[in-house]
């Protein structure tokens, strides 16, 4: 007997995973006497399930871009020119720049979320976790009774790993750390496909960090929403990252995969960046801090 053995067939690569948000030649200015273009021609896609890390040092855009984005952004910043395209899963693409006050309203925390910089803060002192949480479903879930309303908002707080009895907290009877994680519940909430994190972990401690950033990243494995997280620390991104931005004076400079930014960084300014942290072995990447990824992977 003869066997016929078939040579092996070329590995086929995956499919990217589809795209989600779609920004092309985004310009803002601020119209002040002297007017100051904050994001310079800004183009980026984000893919389904994906994180991608915005870094760039203080006053350089990141913010303002996130904000033009949710189109958050108030007088005198003003959007000059460009297009943001949300590709919903439901309704198909939506041109975000042409959406009225109420169809951005109901577009707000069910299509995008965002976790505002200093969120640790943006709780209201005076009511309850729990008023916080169904203020939101009430707004946006009309329908939902309250027994629906209280259980949703419980099991979200759950699964950021806070547990339910604080529902009846106010804002000062909260860590941080627990603060931080309901501000990240109630972006949760409406399970949206797309959440943008400024600069989450600002103000907490190295543990308490770590934490947050193991959350960040199961919740995403678990629900497959795509992060834009911004933050001036790039070897923060490095860890959590499939693909990094680096923003310099209102313009990406520099995109890529977290490995290649890592192990072969384009521009000059990006190489600052990877010099500008603290060696504390005396070898290259030795500020990658372990625990959310294989930083093996990096080195």
């Amino acid at each position: 007997m003869t066997l016929t053995v078939n040579p092996a067939s070329p590995a086929v690569p995956p499919t990217p995973p589809p795209v989600v948000l779609t920004v092309q030649n985004l310009t803002v200015v601020y119209e002040v006497e002297r007017p100051v273009t904050a994001v310079k021609n800004v183009s980026l896609e984000l893919a389904r399930g994906e994180i991608l890390g915005l870094a760039g040092e203080s006053g350089c855009g990141k913010t303002t871009l996130a904000y033009a984005i949710n189109r958050l952004h108030k007088p005198p910043a003003s959007i000059a020119s460009g297009e943001i395209t949300f590709h919903d899963k439901a309704d198909g693409d939506l041109n975000l720049l042409t959406l009225g006050a109420e169809q951005l309203r109901m577009f707000r925390w069910d299509k995008l979320s965002m976790v505002f910089q200093g969120a640790m803060n943006a709780l209201n002192p005076v009511t309850t976790v729990r008023a916080q949480l169904e203020d939101v479903l009430t707004t946006h879930r009309p329908e939902m009774k309250k027994a629906e309303r209280r259980e949703l908002a419980a099991s979200v707080l759950q699964l950021v790993g806070v547990d339910r009895s604080r529902l009846a907290s106010y804002a000062h009877e909260l860590s941080g750390g627990m603060r931080q994680r309901v501000m990240i519940a109630m972006a949760l909430l409406l399970e949206p496909q797309v959440m943008i994190m400024d600069e989450p972990t600002t103000a907490l401690d190295v543990v308490v960090q770590r934490e947050i950033l193991r959350e960040i990243v199961r919740l995403r494995d678990e629900l497959n929403f795509a992060v834009i997280f911004i933050t001036h620390d790039l070897p923060l991104l490095l860890e959590i990252s499939d693909r990094i931005a680096i923003m310099l004076a209102g313009e990406i400079v520099e995109i890529d995969t977290a490995t290649n930014i890592y192990r072969n960084p384009q521009h000059p300014y990006t190489k600052k960046l990877l010099g500008s942290f603290p060696s504390l072995t005396g070898e290259r990447g030795s500020f990658i801090r372990s625990g959310v990824n294989n930083s093996a992977e990096l080195s």
